[in-house]
């Protein structure tokens, strides 16, 4: 069976940053389609960090609200040395960012912000069971065979399909991610088994003797519980899956040396989820003809920075910018001002999130924390090339 949608945008994934692009898309008045290969939503993923420029872009959708029910509000964003744990940086947020930035830092569980952008999005116009196979595009659309035997056509095409993303590799060829040779370990833990530790209401991390290490606490669930995220070096990942079960034993191993008051937060965990690292390099193009990319398809980045949610969700609204009231014919060119508007900025924060070094010793956070995806200017058209 094969559903044709010619003057329809697809999105392919039905994630974060396709969620938001989908919203977008509809309220700059496109028809919009989703596809996912999940066949049911879950609630899985991991807890997330959402600094003011992804919540202000999430206010713009209409969704912010929303995710303000269950996040927490950080009041700080705090560096501290592993062994000392002196402060060496201290950023006053929640309502000092939102006074400053328009908007405060929340921290929340990824199915729980999925669930505000979902309620915002028709469900009929999300196709569930949606593998694509193969994606075949041409000079008025884009065609897509599924593994359930069906096909679709759009009028163009968004790959917001993640770090294996099945679009990027139909629109560049087959690439496989980096394993960086850092895995993270993963904890929530009740806030009132931390008695005593300090700051638990802020986002604190704990700066360790390499780039690779650090620890990094976050409130949840307005503050009842504490989301712990610790990485360390590791030469190799064996494992088929991302993520497994990790042991709390080897996670505190691994930071015998840091600050009594950074060790206190391992010893309160029960269970740890173990996680591979794995990124690419920042591309010089994410468009081609009808189809572009978004978030973690175009530039998967390492936690370090806590943007990578919040750069698909820029990604979005500025997409859906260049696109608000533009013909068929017109949308490939739209697409390549959007990639423009974006790469330079995408970029930047993926070298810096693989450097992790931002914030150590404080600094501005404004270049950051102060852009508007709804404002930031919409790249101009290309100038016509002559002989």
């Amino acid at each position: 069976m094969k559903q044709t949608h010619a003057s329809t945008i697809g999105i392919v994934g039905a994630g974060i940053g396709g969620l938001a692009a989908a919203i977008a898309l509809t309220r700059a008045g496109h028809d919009v389609i989703v596809f996912e290969q999940a066949k049911q939503f879950a609630r899985v993923g991991a807890d997330i960090n959402l600094t003011p420029n992804a919540v202000r872009a999430l206010d713009g959708l209409g969704a912010g609200d929303a995710a303000r029910v269950t996040a927490a509000r950080p009041t700080h964003r705090i560096s501290r040395s592993y062994d000392t744990g002196e402060e060496t940086s201290r950023l006053e947020m929640a309502d000092t960012a939102e006074r400053q930035y328009g908007a405060p830092q929340l921290t929340i569980h990824r199915a729980d912000l999925l669930a505000a952008l979902t309620d915002m999005f028709p469900a009929e116009r999300v196709l569930l069971g949606k593998r694509a196979t193969s994606i075949t595009p041409d000079d008025d659309g884009v065609s897509i065979a599924f593994e359930d035997g069906t096909s679709a056509r759009v009028g163009a095409l968004i790959g917001a399909d993640g770090i294996h993303s099945v679009v990027r590799t139909a629109m560049f060829g087959a690439e496989s991610p980096r394993f960086t040779g850092i895995v993270a370990y993963r904890a929530v833990v009740p806030a009132d088994r931390l008695q005593g530790v300090p700051n638990l209401g802020a986002f604190t991390k704990w700066w360790g003797p390499n780039p690779q290490s650090q620890i990094v606490t976050f409130p949840l669930n307005r503050g009842r519980d504490i989301f712990i995220f610790a990485t360390t070096p590791q030469d190799t990942w064996h494992l088929e899956s991302w993520t497994a079960p990790g042991s709390v034993d080897e996670l505190r191993e691994q930071y015998v040396a840091y600050h009594p008051e950074a060790r206190a937060l391992l010893d309160a965990c029960d269970t740890v989820l173990k996680t591979a690292l794995y990124e690419r390099d920042p591309m010089p193009a994410w468009t081609a003809g009808r189809m572009s990319l978004l978030g973690d398809a175009a530039h998967p980045m390492l936690p370090f920075m806590a943007q990578g949610a919040g750069m698909a969700i820029e990604d979005a609204v500025v997409l859906a910018r260049h696109l608000e009231g533009v013909p068929a014919a017109d949308i490939p060119a739209a697409l390549r001002r959007y990639e423009r508007a974006r790469i330079e900025r995408t970029s930047q924060i993926q070298l810096g999130s693989r450097g992790n070094n931002w914030l150590r010793e404080g600094g501005n956070a404004d270049w950051v924390y102060g852009y508007d995806a709804w404002a930031v200017p919409l790249a101009a058209a290309e100038e016509p090339v002559t002989a």
